[in-house]
């Protein structure tokens, strides 16, 4: 059985950060994705805003929360969730 490292799961998504995630930037692409179809990137305090912003700037709904909280849909409308 191969083992999973719980550390290695809970590091920023954006590239070459190694940083602890504090937020879930969830996501999704409404040209492909239902609104029920929720991607999830994680994000350092540092890179919370540039992950954001990457997506918005392409139309993508975008809702960030605490690293944790369970979403179920992400709505048109973008949100935060602090």
């Amino acid at each position: 059985m191969i083992g999973t490292n719980a550390a290695a799961d809970t590091v920023c998504s954006r590239a070459g950060c190694q940083e602890h995630a504090e937020w879930d930037v969830n996501w999704r692409n409404p040209r492909i994705h239902s609104i029920d179809r929720v991607k999830t990137w994680l994000a350092c305090d540092e890179h919370r805003d540039f992950l954001r912003d990457y997506l918005v700037a392409r139309d993508f709904p975008v809702l960030v929360a605490r690293h944790g909280t369970i979403v179920d849909s992400v709505p048109d409308v973008t949100a935060d969730a602090k």
